[in-house]
Parts: C-alpha cells; sequence; structure tokens
C-alpha cells in the first residue's frame, strides 16, 4: 500500500455561527447571530449580525446563550362525542369538531347559519391562551331527514 501523508492548507478563513440573545435586563431580550471567523493564521474576529446574517447588530446589553421558552403546563381535557343529536355549546368548552357523514347539518354560528354537506368536517377551537374556552353562539341541528353527523368537543375538567 502506497500513500502520501500531509495536511490540508486552507486559504481563505473559517467561519462558524452561535445564535445568541442580547438582554437589555429591562425584559427585552433580542436573539442575534455572532459570526466566528478563523484566518489561516489563526486569528479570531467576532462579527454580530441580525437573524438574516447580513445586517450588522449591535449589542445594547448582556449577551447570553438563548434559552427555549418555558413550556407551557399541559392542560388537561376531556373528550366527549354524540351523534345524530343536536347540540349547544355549553360553559367551559375548548374545542369543537363536527363530522358530516350523510344528509345535511345545519350549524348556527353568531355570524349566521352554515349549511354542512356530507363529507364536510368544521372545527372551532378557543385560543391558545391558559383557560381560553369558546363563547358565544354555536348549536348544530341535525334534524334534516337522512343525515349522519357526529359532534366531538373538548372541556377543561
Amino acid at each position: 500500500m502506497s500513500g502520501t501523508a500531509g495536511s490540508i492548507s486552507i486559504t481563505g478563513s473559517d467561519a462558524e455561527f452561535a445564535l445568541l440573545c442580547d438582554d437589555d435586563g429591562a425584559g427585552t431580550v433580542t436573539p442575534f447571530l455572532r459570526r466566528y471567523s478563523t484566518s489561516p493564521a489563526g486569528t479570531v474576529t467576532t462579527t454580530d449580525t441580525g437573524l438574516d446574517g447580513s445586517t450588522a447588530y449591535t449589542v445594547t446589553g448582556t449577551v447570553t446563550v438563548c434559552s427555549a421558552p418555558a413550556a407551557a403546563d399541559p392542560v388537561e381535557l376531556t373528550v366527549h362525542g354524540t351523534q345524530d343529536t343536536d347540540w349547544s355549546l355549553a360553559a367551559g368548552v375548548v374545542s369543537v369538531t363536527l363530522v358530516v357523514y350523510t344528509g345535511t347539518v345545519t350549524a348556527t354560528t353568531g355570524d349566521g347559519t352554515l349549511t354542512v354537506p356530507a363529507g364536510a368536517t368544521l372545527t372551532w377551537s378557543a385560543d391558545e391562551d391558559a383557560g381560553a374556552t369558546l363563547t358565544g353562539t354555536l348549536e348544530i341541528d341535525g334534524t334534516a331527514p337522512a343525515a349522519s353527523w357526529s359532534v366531538i368537543w373538548t372541556t377543561r375538567p
């Protein structure tokens, strides 16, 4: 076996990036990119930019390693369902899904009345805020002949 041993020479700079955060101490944390460039001679320089990688950024506070936002507490929900029975929104409902299998079903909301055909699925849900629930008018009328449908909803226990 034959071969050559040696080193590889890089003629340009080597660059590495880090996502960092600028904490102004008053509650504002701004993410930015820091580029570490190493010249062939071993000199390291840093350049701070916005997240686009090209707009110059000037640090105004303390540089920290960005951390992921705290995970929200899990929300316990209870799932309910009914088929082929009129349904009205009650207090504490977080989300509602209507699935129409055959015929047509009428759904009335604060915006008006919808005729929902077979094969359609509609979903209403509360904002993602902790404790948010649906409010207002939501009624499902499935008294049309030959209609088959289900309503599935979740509530907070």
